[in-house]
């Protein structure tokens, strides 16, 4: 149990600090975030504590074994390390809201040669392992499709700047690349 709660807290720790420290700044295209920023918060919220609520309430594993659990924390890191892989990538132009930094352009190396939105699926991955983690199947529905739903909202709020602020350029990006899984979408 002490692993669960140090992956976890380091996860749910890790997610705050981003958000505290890589904020846009005053240079930057502000207020293009549409909310989308809150609305994350909102749903991750919302999907945790109803997810944790049906687990500790109803006995709906996914598989009887608690290896199913370990999986679910081996994603949990796995994502993480994907999401600030992506992070470290973009450095300076990297922020938790919706902007445009100065002197931004089209990240297409490194796993953005992939996917339009890897910090995005790193996330993704990180919440779904932990529906996996609680080992219920009726939590990791919830927490999946909430977090999925919030997750496409912000990528077409986000891809929509980008394509006003790169045009051409964007758009055959978004050719060249998935939006979130690599081969798959």
């Amino acid at each position: 149990m002490i692993l669960f709660i140090i992956i976890w807290s380091a996860w749910f720790l890790s997610e705050i600090l981003l958000n505290l420290m890589l904020r846009s700044g005053e240079s930057d295209k502000r207020n293009e975030d549409k909310g989308t920023l809150s609305v994350i918060w909102i749903l991750i919220g919302t999907a945790n504590c109803v997810g944790i609520m049906v687990t500790v309430n109803y006995y709906l594993p996914i598989v009887a074994s608690p290896l199913i659990q370990y999986f679910g924390l081996f994603l949990i890191v796995a994502g993480m390390v994907i999401r600030f892989i992506a992070v470290w990538s973009l450095g300076k132009l990297f922020t938790v809201d919706v902007t445009i930094r100065e002197g931004h352009k089209i990240k297409q190396d490194g796993l953005y040669h992939l996917m339009r939105h890897p910090s995005y699926s790193g996330s993704l991955l990180s919440f779904i392992g932990f529906g996996f983690s609680l080992n219920n199947w009726l939590s990791l529905i919830i927490i999946s499709v909430l977090i999925t739903i919030a997750f496409l909202y912000r990528i077409r709020i986000e891809e929509k700047l980008l394509k006003t602020q790169f045009g051409e350029d964007y758009s055959e990006y978004m050719k060249k690349t998935y939006r979130l899984i690599p081969w798959i979408y």
